[in-house]
């Protein structure tokens, strides 16, 4: 699984993906039956490998468009020409700028606490071209619960709420970092025009997929179904009613296929968490009856219940035309 991230801890726009893999891979055996393999830790040569690959990549693509590296902050750009102003938020969000605040072009006030940088040793990480590659956290797939943490770690917002206030002036907003950076670095604080401007370029573009999945993980996978396995059937008792598209119900037997579309009381308790299956009462189940769709037997039914033999009464239609209020002089 690999999510398409726009922002850092500053919201500044950095485009970065945080991508979660299987630390091994799957080898068909002899009898044809999938098995896996498991891989040892990366060493830090071959992160360093993989920075240069993706860095090798990113050049053949800027040089397919005509473009490289060093020339990514043009001001000739095509989306300059034909969008100025979200050329405009691009560029200070990347710079850490103030674009629209009280010192446009100044960098952006930040808080910093001093603290002593301590190295990680032996830290799988590499920088190759400005290319940065970081494989720092693994997870036993049997640890559902950290497996979960880092599931939605990987695929977070770009902003944190509860880490957005207002500065002690009230006049600015202050964000703060989940983890100070190394230079002592907590929070950074933002024009509240500035903050519009940075949540414009965290926007992404239109029709462009966050959240993408590789390998045997993939949908189209041809070998996805023997190593992800299915939903586990429902259980369908005998009393239960589906809906056919001719509005009959008709009894589904003990062993028949349950239908390919959910019911909809299934629908209305995984939505708004209320089963209307089951009575508030006793706490009884209950079963479905009768279908009342036609407006005589829409009345019939809700006089047999003691709700009144009439439905609610229709809306009465618009007024033609705009009433025209008159002012006094």
């Amino acid at each position: 699984m690999e999510q398409a991230q726009t922002a850092d801890s500053s919201l500044r726009l950095n485009v970065h993906f945080h991508t979660l893999a299987l630390d091994g891979v799957y080898v068909r055996d002899d009898a044809g039956v999938l098995r896996f393999h498991a891989l040892s830790n990366p060493s830090p040569e071959q992160v360093a490998e993989v920075a240069r690959w993706t860095h090798q990549r990113l050049v053949g693509v800027c040089e397919r468009h005509g473009r490289s590296l060093n020339d990514l902050d043009d001001t000739t750009d095509e989306l300059a020409l034909d969008h100025p102003a979200l050329a405009a938020c691009y560029g200070a969000s990347v710079s850490d700028r103030q674009l629209l605040g009280a010192s446009p072009g100044q960098r952006t006030r930040k808080l910093v606490h001093p603290v002593c940088e301590v190295p990680a040793p032996g830290e799988a990480l590499a920088d190759i071209g400005g290319v940065n590659v970081h494989a720092g956290q693994a997870v036993n797939g049997r640890d559902r619960r950290r497996l979960e943490r880092l599931c939605r770690y990987v695929a977070r917002p770009p902003v944190a709420q509860d880490r957005l206030e207002f500065a002690p002036d009230r006049q600015r907003l202050l964000y703060r970092f989940k983890r100070a950076w190394k230079d002592g670095t907590h929070a950074v604080v933002l024009e509240p025009l500035d903050f519009i401007a940075r949540l414009v370029a965290l926007i992404p573009p239109p029709r462009f997929h966050m959240l993408r999945y590789h390998g045997v993980l993939a949908a189209h996978a041809n070998a996805r179904s023997e190593v992800v396995p299915g939903p586990a059937p429902e259980p369908v008792e005998p009393t239960q009613r589906k809906l056919l598209f001719d509005g009959e119900a008709t009894e589904l037997e003990p062993g028949t296929k349950p239908p390919s579309r959910h019911p909809w009381a299934w629908l209305l308790s995984r939505v708004f968490a209320v089963d209307i299956m089951v009575c508030s009462r006793c706490r009884g189940s209950m079963k479905l009856v009768e279908l009342a769709n036609e407006r005589d037997a829409i009345a019939r039914v809700l006089a047999t219940v003691g709700l009144g033999p009439r439905p609610p009464p229709r809306p009465r239609p618009p007024l033609p035309g705009q009433l025209e209020l008159k002012f006094a002089a």
